[in-house]
């Protein structure tokens, strides 16, 4: 049975302080790397997110069969890790909407490597039969075009394999923060990682040295409170715990937001505090989210709700996601008056009109859908179907929500 949360704005100014907690990015990388040199860093500030939950459920299991829901990092990291676990086999499965999401290029690359796995339904999708052996080679090329993740959880296991590996990466590659995230994540806990252009070599390690590492708090997570700011007359809201300089991609959402929507981040300690500042809001915005596709919802429905023109590319992933991101804004956008127009890679907010009816806005089993969308509560009513979707990446977000001035009932 659906349920929906209904949401509004306060009579009150939008502020108050918030914890997120640790990127669920940074999370998986680290919580892979740590299962595979026997648990050698204390972790801080991990993510409570239900796609981390899942993943340490996973790797703590003893079972032939794991299933991983809607998690598709777990998906891709589990893959490339059960590959080289010598002599265990099993079977790695999902949701229905995991099944329709393609594997072949990282699968493709693992058994250029030696790795024994097969498909069980459909040629290129899960699931999965993985059975787990020694790997010798060192050398794998896969197109980096799709999905950051095949690329990533390749490069989360080569410091494990005899003689380290080197990636060569075809086409352009996309995402390209989160490689360099995880790039860093393995140089600060002891691994050699480098990458010139195209090329990335990972050396091997047999053992890793006890060490603690504090993870940054998610800054898509605090994307949406960015859009609220936004879309805000006076803000002042302080979220925990982020760093000035930061391993991760979506921090870039504090440039956009004050460039264009006259946001201003103060980095105090280890938070922020976000303001909204005198602005001229433009009447057109193009830019290319190639680097940042997370935040794309984000950003759209910022200016769906300043009635701002825009045009997002690089976009290409968010076809292969929980659900099909694009054509999923599309159905939303015109609930809220918004003429659109979206091509494999791209989205444009071409016009807007009038629509007296509060909008229910339907989250396709896609947490940044059901997120992205409620910032616009300050512009309008409107009504969020399956709430509970926020689980996957944040589970605090509605109680959140409504710490800085959002009613919901």
């Amino acid at each position: 049975m659906e349920n929906s949360l209904f949401l509004k704005k306060s009579k009150g100014r939008i502020s108050g302080e918030i914890f997120i907690t640790g990127s669920k990015s940074e999370s998986n990388r680290l919580l892979i790397l740590n299962k595979l040199f026997g648990n050698p860093i204390r972790l801080k500030n991990l993510s409570n997110s239900k796609d981390t939950e899942v993943l340490q459920t996973a790797l703590e299991s003893n079972s032939e069969q794991i299933d991983i829901h809607h998690a598709g990092t777990a998906m891709r990291f589990l893959t490339a890790f059960y590959s080289i676990q010598n002599g265990k086999e099993v079977i790695l499965t999902g949701s229905s909407r995991m099944k329709e999401r393609p594997i072949g290029i990282l699968v493709d690359a693992l058994k250029s490597l030696g790795a024994k796995i097969s498909y069980l339904e459909k040629e290129g999708f899960p699931p999965l039969k993985i059975t787990g052996k020694s790997i010798e080679k060192n050398y794998v090329e896969l197109n980096a075009d799709i999905s950051s993740q095949f690329v990533t959880a390749l490069i989360l296991i080569a410091p494990k394999l005899p003689d380290g590996l080197t990636l060569k990466l075809n086409g352009k590659i996309t995402s390209t923060p989160y490689l360099e995230m995880t790039l860093e994540i393995l140089r600060k806990t002891g691994i050699k990682a480098s990458r010139i252009g195209n090329k990335i070599r990972i050396e091997p390690l047999e053992t890793m040295n006890p060490q603690e590492f504090t993870i940054e708090s998610d800054w898509s997570s605090a994307s949406y409170f960015y859009s609220l700011a936004a879309l805000s007359e006076d803000t002042g809201i302080r979220i925990h715990s982020f760093f000035e300089n930061s391993l991760q991609g979506d921090a870039q959402v504090s440039k956009i937001y004050k460039e264009y929507f006259g946001v201003e981040t103060q980095f105090e300690k280890s938070s922020i505090y976000l303001k909204k500042i005198k602005h001229s809001t433009p009447n057109f915005i193009e830019l290319n989210l190639n680097s940042t596709p997370d935040i794309a919802q984000t950003i759209a429905v910022t200016c769906a709700g300043l009635k701002v023109k825009a045009k997002f590319t690089g976009l290409e992933t968010l076809k292969i996601k929980e659900t099909d991101r694009l054509i999923a804004l599309e159905n939303e956008f015109r609930k809220l008056g918004v003429q659109t127009r979206s091509t494999h890679d791209s989205f444009e907010l071409i016009d807007f009109y009038e629509v007296n009816s509060i909008p229910k806005i339907k989250t396709y089993q896609d947490h940044r859908m059901a997120m992205s969308f409620a910032p616009m509560a300050l512009v309008r009513d409107l009504e969020i179907e399956n709430p509970e979707v926020v689980e996957k990446s944040y589970p605090d977000f509605w109680r959140d929500l409504n710490c800085v001035g959002i009613i919901s009932k």
